[in-house]
């Protein structure tokens, strides 16, 4: 039913009491996504009073008592009629008036509190706080006294829209409870379930990092109505500890990073097919979720918009169909449904897809879970439900499927490459790391990138400190001419070879390297290409993520040092500007402003010309930076203004050969060049001391290999 803001409001279902200070919406039984309620507060009496804001009035009901509906309300015209009203027709309205006012003055005194506190950094209280929030434990009984929202002794009924805690820290002196006791049942879904809708993510202790980084957003979202599935007891023991709400799924699965297309990696994705029919026929409606895709915005008012659809699926869209926030036009879209973000109603016609689904993976461990959903859902292709709701008719003909917009449900491609969000001026809801290549280190590199992923604090105050630098481009390298190979490759190039210095510095100083934001002029991808994707909203020149140049995951990984010599630790080119980041370590800052030595206050001398300013010798040596920078390795951050002609060379040739071996290992390539075969090209850290070097593919098998 269709309601105008400018109509009667309807009567309500309401959703009360606060979290973490945020007013929750009021849910309207009909289209409660075109609604505009507020609940401001509710009296904490039998008689269910509550005060309604709808928009720019206060409405006032009463609980019915028989029901979870609130009487028609009556409209009032700010606060002062209001309290007038209130204090004219029932003295209760009194007190909440008055218990609106007294939350206010204390939450404001809590929060100014938090921010000036001396006893707390402020990067602690983001960083770990949310770890030791203490929610639902698995008995549903809270075990902690400060609970984000204590219960009121009545017992939480399945899919009740009543708040419960998010994440419950068990006391430390407590023991787990049996394994069995977490078992997958739908009670475990109901005492989780909100508005009938349970958010369900699973791995195995391999992703403990992204899955404490997908409960955090989720919780900071105020959204508490979802369950992880651990594939292994480490897992679920880990995460039991943190107050997360786990589930044993018994499938004894190993604890390391499988690897992606591996057979271990296959079944982690008959294990979701089974996960689904397993909970759809509790009732619940089911948004399941892979573990490297995190929640920017509570996407479950937007699926409600959609209360027809049997499945609202993502996809690997790369090219826009819509421009707005509507779904995604399903005749234009011809991508892959993507099944690491998608939503399942309990519906029959779903359920019978789930079934197929389950019986085809079952029957022939070579499917892909998901071809296999795309070769079903695919059976029928339309027509529409409707003239505008964007869904169509799927699979056999009765199943009713809807495509989340590639522009908000953003794959690694529209959110990293094309920013198309950004560009449609539209806010996502959610980042899933596909189109990536880096294997799970690149999917966290990207997402730290993002500022999205949340790792322990000791990350952002590292051990030796850190070293930075502005890459400082030129215009024509970044803007000028075509963009073709030769363009590209000058700019990466160019960019390359800073990076390389500033790797061998950071290795001398004993630093973690801060990398650069890196430019690209084309696209990199598995295919042929003429740069950039025919009907997509890439931008040339734009900021590419790491692994469109770099092997990410060689850099993070643990070569052996007798050949590749020291690790050199880096981090993501944001990270400078990640509100995590310590204060201490803000604090602790030298500017480098390279210089040519012998001019005025330029020499290989640690005194600064002014507090936080060292000016130093371009083409300095090995010995040179070592005992200039002796003097600051307490200093947390240094920054060069430049690495152009920063580094003459180790004298040290062992270690610079180590060094060599390490740097040819940390480049990749780019794909590809059309009607060429093979059509990638190999980047070269070392390209500046080949004359004549120019970007090509290989020519012969022989050819094909990387420059080491």
């Amino acid at each position: 039913m269709p309601f105008s803001p400018s109509s009667t409001p309807p009567p309500l279902v309401i959703s009360f009491s606060a979290e973490r200070g945020k007013i929750r919406k009021v849910k309207s039984p009909m289209s409660f996504s075109k609604t505009k309620y507020e609940l401001v507060e509710n009296s904490g009496t039998k008689d269910g009073a509550y005060l309604v804001k709808y928009g720019d009035h206060f409405l006032m009901g009463e609980k019915d008592g028989k029901s979870d509906q609130v009487k028609a309300p009556t409209e009032m015209g700010g606060w002062r009629n209001a309290v007038q009203e209130a204090a004219a027709s029932k003295p209760l309205f009194v007190t909440i008036y008055a218990t609106v006012v007294v939350g206010i003055v204390a939450s404001s005194f809590y929060v100014f509190s938090a921010i000036y506190s001396p006893s707390a950094s402020t990067t602690q209280s983001i960083s770990t706080s949310w770890l030791s929030s203490p929610p639902l434990s698995q008995d549903g009984v809270s075990h902690s006294g400060n609970n984000i929202s204590q219960p009121t002794g009545k017992a939480l009924q399945p899919g009740s829209n009543q708040l419960r805690p998010i994440l419950d820290v068990p006391p430390s002196t407590s023991k787990m409870p049996p394994l069995e006791s977490f078992r997958l049942t739908k009670e475990l879904v109901g005492q989780r379930a909100k508005d009938n809708v349970i958010i369900v993510t699973f791995g195995n202790f391999a992703f403990m990092d992204f899955i404490l980084t997908w409960v955090k957003h989720l919780a900071d979202l105020g959204v508490s109505n979802f369950l992880v599935g651990a594939m292994d007891t480490k897992l679920l023991e880990a995460l039991y500890w943190k107050g997360v709400p786990v589930f044993d799924m018994g499938s004894h699965m190993s604890t390391i990073d499988v690897g992606w297309g591996s057979p271990t990696f296959h079944k982690m994705g008959r294990e979701k097919v089974l996960l689904i029919n397993s909970i759809l026929p509790f009732g619940y409606e089911l948004l399941m979720c892979d573990t490297d895709m995190v929640w920017l915005k509570n996407p479950l008012p937007y699926l409600a918009r959609y209360p027809d659809a049997d499945i609202l699926t993502s996809s690997d869209q790369v090219v826009p169909t819509v421009v707005d926030d509507r779904l995604a036009d399903w005749k234009q879209a011809g991508a892959a449904y993507n099944i690491g973000i998608f939503h399942w109603r309990p519906t029959e016609a779903a359920i019978k897809l789930a079934k197929e689904w389950k019986d085809m993976l079952l029957s022939d461990d070579k499917i892909w879970d998901q071809n296999g959903f795309n070769e079903l859902a695919r059976k029928q292709t339309g027509p529409a439900v409707d003239d505008d709701s964007g869904i169509f008719y799927a699979f056999d003909g009765n199943l009713k499927l809807g495509i989340l917009p590639e522009s908000i449900f953003c794959s690694g491609h529209t959110y990293f490459v094309q920013a198309m969000y950004e560009q449609l001026r539209l806010e996502p809801y959610a980042l899933h790391t596909t189109f990536q290549y880096g294997g799970t280190e690149g999917k966290r590199q990207r997402l730290r990138e993002a500022m999205v992923f949340y790792d322990p604090p000791e990350y952002y105050d590292a051990p030796g400190g850190f070293l930075s630098f502005k890459p400082s481009i030129p215009k024509s390298l970044l803007l000028d001419g075509e963009h073709n190979l030769e363009s590209h490759f000058s700019l990466i190039n160019y960019q390359i070879k800073q990076i390389r210095s500033a790797f061998a510095i950071a290795s001398l100083l004993n630093r973690t390297l801060v990398m650069p934001p890196l430019w690209c002029r084309l696209d990199r991808l598995w295919f042929s290409h003429p740069g950039v994707l025919e009907g997509s909203m890439t931008r040339q020149p734009f900021l590419c993520p790491l692994d469109h140049v770099f092997e990410v995951n060689v850099i993070l990984k643990d070569l052996p040092e007798e050949e590749f010599g020291s690790a050199i630790s880096i981090r993501e080119y944001s990270f400078l500007n990640n509100p995590l980041l310590p204060q201490q370590v803000k604090d602790s800052w030298l500017d480098v402003q390279l210089c040519q030595e012998g001019t005025d206050d330029c020499h290989a001398s640690s005194n600064t010309s002014r507090p936080g300013l060292l000016r130093f010798p371009r083409n300095s040596t090995e010995e040179t930076f070592k005992t200039v920078f002796s003097s600051f390795k307490d200093v947390k951050v240094i920054q060069f203004s430049s690495m152009q002609n920063a580094f003459l060379g180790f004298t040290d040739k062992t270690r610079e050969e180590k060094f060599r071996n390490r740097m040819k290992r940390y480049v990749g390539i780019w794909c590809c060049v059309e009607k060429h075969t093979p059509g990638h090209i190999y980047y070269d850290m070392y390209w500046d001391e080949k004359p004549g070097w120019k970007p090509a593919p290989p020519e012969t098998p022989e050819e094909d290999h990387p420059p080491f």
